[in-house]
């Protein structure tokens, strides 16, 4: 079986982890830089090129799109897609889940409980904002964020009229989200492939800073879920179709509530704080997608 790995960056942890396991298992594993590929459509013929030759004979595609390139990324995972080629994340899901009002919106709609949120585009009701998520304090965070860039606690009144002015001087979309006081700057991150949480860790933000990203400073540790906590991280990811998903869960009085679905999650901090091999958990996935989806069992 030949799997190939969609990234930008063959140095990465989490490119190399997931090559690591491809060849462990005995199957060849190819790193691809999707911005570097040309996409040929034509009349019941998609094909792409990369390095001036045509891809073919790719039985998997594990997707790896950052935020900086996610539209081109996810033309090229369609294209595998239309070429009958089995992907970890499908194009669809991965623009569900970078567009946060988007993914909030399925999750609402799906039942998935999650910090109560608004998103306005008058910037003279602050006020108006401020009380509907009980604030402040509140969160002000913007749509095209990622590991915690782009999210501001605002305490007061004054920082948040601030920063929403602010925000709204530099045309960024952004929400306005309830504070959890008693997630004590903490978050859950529940990796799921498949239909499992094959690893969960909980992270803790510097004293300084809210914001629990390991990529920030935060320390994690390992942490087993609970019933309610794994069916909430479950149903996140099956809301927004993403077999592979990173799910961010906050410890909140009324239950667990779900933060951002990844479709990208990395492997790194999951991996080394939990101790459990999450790229085997993958190429796991891959080997039992394309049995069930061939009928038959594959070959090296």
């Amino acid at each position: 079986m030949r799997i190939a790995i969609l990234s930008t960056n063959k140095e990465l942890y989490s490119t190399k982890r997931l090559l690591e396991a491809i060849r462990k298992r005995g199957y060849e594993g190819v790193v691809i830089d999707h911005s570097k590929c040309f996409l040929v459509v034509e009349g019941n013929r998609p094909s792409l090129v990369y390095n001036d030759m045509q891809l073919q004979h790719i039985d998997a595609v594990i997707p790896r799109i950052g935020t900086s390139i996610s539209g081109f990324g996810c033309a090229v995972v369609r294209q595998f897609e239309m070429m009958k080629v089995f992907t970890t994340v499908k194009s669809q899901a991965i623009m569900r889940c970078r567009d946060k009002l988007r993914s909030l919106q399925i999750l609402s709609r799906a039942g998935v409980d999650i910090p109560k949120t608004v998103m306005a585009k008058d910037s003279t009701q602050v006020e108006a904002l401020l009380k509907m998520v009980d604030g402040p304090p509140v969160v002000i965070k913007t749509l095209e964020g990622t590991q915690g860039v782009g999210v501001v606690l605002a305490e007061t009144k004054k920082a948040a009229k601030s920063t929403i002015e602010a925000f709204y001087g530099l045309r960024a979309n952004f929400l306005i989200q309830e504070y959890i006081a008693e997630a004590e700057s903490a978050d859950i991150r529940a990796f799921v492939v498949g239909n499992r949480v094959v690893a969960a860790i909980k992270r803790q933000g510097l004293e300084a800073d809210f914001r629990s990203n390991l990529h920030r400073g935060g320390k994690g540790q390992p942490v087993i879920l609970s019933e309610e906590e794994e069916r909430a991280a479950l149903a996140a990811a099956k809301a927004l179709g993403v077999k592979v998903a990173g799910v961010d869960l906050l410890q909140s009085k009324r239950g667990p509530l779900v933060i951002e679905v990844n479709s990208s999650p990395g492997l790194q901090g999951i991996e080394e704080v939990s101790g459990i091999d999450v790229a085997s958990e993958i190429i796991n996935y891959i080997e039992e997608r394309i049995v069930l989806d061939e009928g038959d069992t594959v070959g090296v």
